[in-house]
């Protein structure tokens, strides 16, 4: 079985391309993931490639910056290729599958997005959002209920 769980920080903005063969979406990113034993006082981290494709790619090229912390579902891949110089190179890298936030709304890093109707942290400090009106509920699907 080839499974791979990671979780770990954006080490730069997402890099979304599109292939010139049939225009399928491509995304590929860096992570920084922690390692769970390391020397004391002194943090370590693996740095995995990662790629995804079709949707998944288009989903990460629109929601994933630098600093986010995520979590990647996929497989390992490794891959060679020989390049102009008839040099071979080899590269290990993680196909995502799927794709999760990790970060919490209040320490998530903010997007660009002045017009954002994103509710915000309330002011109070408790670390609670403000309710959201009915209408913008995901699961409401427009039902009226009493």
């Amino acid at each position: 079985m080839n499974k791979s769980i990671l979780m770990g920080r954006l080490t730069k903005d997402t890099d979304l391309r599109y292939t010139s063969g049939n225009n399928t979406a491509v995304a590929s990113f860096t992570l920084a993931v922690n390692r769970r034993f390391a020397k004391e006082g002194q943090p370590q981290a693996d740095f995995i490639n990662v790629v995804a494709w079709g949707k998944t790619a288009e989903f990460v090229g629109k929601y994933f910056t630098k600093g986010l912390q995520v979590v990647v579902v996929g497989r390992i891949q490794t891959r060679t290729w020989d390049d102009n110089e008839g040099k071979k190179h080899y590269v290990t890298e993680v196909v995502a599958e799927e794709t999760y936030f990790a970060d919490s709304k209040r320490t998530a890093p903010i997007a660009n997005k002045p017009d954002s109707s994103e509710p915000t942290v309330s002011e109070s400090g408790d670390g609670f959002y403000p309710p959201m009106e009915d209408d913008d509920l995901p699961f409401n699907g427009g039902l009226d209920f009493p």
